[in-house]
């Protein structure tokens, strides 16, 4: 199991190609949620999601291992970040994605040099046939979460919203394969375990939530009907459901709804425009799935790299 010491280790490797990103706070958001919130922005990140925190600690540690060509299994973000960090060490990439994949997204691979495969709509059709790639290529294939290097990069969020908030009393992460959440858990839990740490999926994808439930990784269908493209994964990963069953507080599950109307609030009223991945956690707090009253709050936003042609059947009235 990933412990707080390899977090420690992949800040210092990674901090020349990921950003410390910025906290940003609303007013309005926290006047409706009843609680101070800020929002951990990683839509403001080095190819705009937090997916290159691990990806750059993998890729780095394949290159000292020897690697000369590597893969991903990618809805969009993990493979850009691959693509990205592949292409400043000068090593090709070969990103294989859903038929329905987000075209921003898959736009900005082919600007970061990676070759572009297409498989299927889940992760369940993508990994496989990454690895297979892999093997063929005589690469090595980079797991878009269930790695304990991926764990230990994506931990680094946490790292640093202990270090920009005090007196923080609950995190609210995506969870999609659970590369992300278990890293921000073990970052805080090992630091601060008084901190509640909840997690969120859409109810279309609601995979982990299934799973803690009945205490074993289980397998859903119909993930890749939720607009959170992002957290279309169809079970969480081996190495991070353990930990997610031994630091999560709670789990919380929001409607496509709730995520659209999330999103266009975000965007009218703070002006940054982000994933309905990210909007998830917003979602939980705005529509009080999660008690959070006179709380500080971290929502955290993991990415804004949105389609912009799909704009509109994303976003809904706000304001009456």
């Amino acid at each position: 199991m990933v412990q707080l010491e390899d977090i420690i280790r992949a800040r210092g490797r990674i901090m020349n190609i990921a950003k410390k990103t910025p906290i940003i706070k609303s007013h309005q958001l926290s006047d409706r949620v009843g609680a101070q919130v800020f929002l951990k922005s990683e839509h403001l990140q080095t190819t705009g999601s937090f997916k290159i925190r691990g990806a750059t600690n993998r890729v780095m540690q394949a290159k000292e291992e020897g690697a000369r060509l590597v893969t991903a299994a990618s809805s969009g973000n993990h493979g850009q970040a691959v693509a990205y960090i592949a292409n400043q060490l000068d090593i090709p990439a070969t990103i294989v994605v859903p038929t329905d994949a987000n075209e921003s997204k898959v736009n900005a691979i082919r600007e970061y040099h990676g070759a572009i495969d297409y498989c299927g709509t889940t992760s369940a059709e993508r990994i496989p046939r990454a690895i297979t790639l892999a093997e063929e290529l005589n690469g090595v294939f980079i797991p878009p979460y269930d790695h304990p290097d991926i764990i230990a990069g994506q931990g680094t969020v946490g790292l640093e919203i202990l270090e920009q908030i005090e007196n923080v009393d609950t995190v609210i992460v995506p969870v999609g394969g659970g590369g992300l959440s278990s890293g921000v858990l073990t970052a805080i839990k090992e630091k601060k375990p008084n901190i509640r740490v909840v997690g969120v999926e859409p109810e279309l994808g609601h995979d982990t939530k299934i799973s803690l439930e009945k205490g074993e990784v289980t397998s859903v269908s119909g993930t890749d009907q939720t607009i959170a493209d992002g957290l279309r994964t169809t079970q969480p990963g081996d190495l991070t459901f353990p930990i997610l069953q031994k630091y999560m507080d709670d789990l919380v599950l929001v409607s496509e709804d709730d995520i659209r109307y999330a999103m266009s609030f975000v965007m009218e009223r703070m002006k940054q425009l982000i994933e309905p991945s990210s909007a998830t956690t917003v979602a939980a707090a705005m529509f009080e799935k999660i008690n959070l009253s006179h709380e500080n709050v971290v929502c955290i936003i993991s990415g804004g790299n949105v389609d912009l042609s799909k704009l509109d059947h994303l976003l809904v009235k706000t304001v009456e």
